[in-house]
């Protein structure tokens, strides 16, 4: 049991260090790859036309924007 306990409290002293490092810094949490962009690709699939289901998303967004953007609340 004493084992379970001190495990417990060492991943609870990471995350502490973890969180203080945060709060001076102020950086945003990020992988240290640099992600897809980091190896030429732009985007997730390479597709040259976007598939309908997309369209559909990016369609929906835009009115709703559009829809708060003319909102007189």
């Amino acid at each position: 049991m004493a084992i379970y306990l001190t495990t417990f409290a060492v991943f609870l002293l990471v995350i502490a260090a973890m969180a203080v490092g945060y709060i001076f810094q102020r950086k945003t949490v990020s992988g240290s790859c640099g992600g897809l962009g980091s190896i030429g690709i732009e985007k997730e699939c390479d597709c040259p036309e976007p598939c309908d289901a997309r369209k559909k998303r990016e369609a929906r967004a835009a009115r709703q924007a559009e829809w708060k953007k003319n909102q007189i609340l």
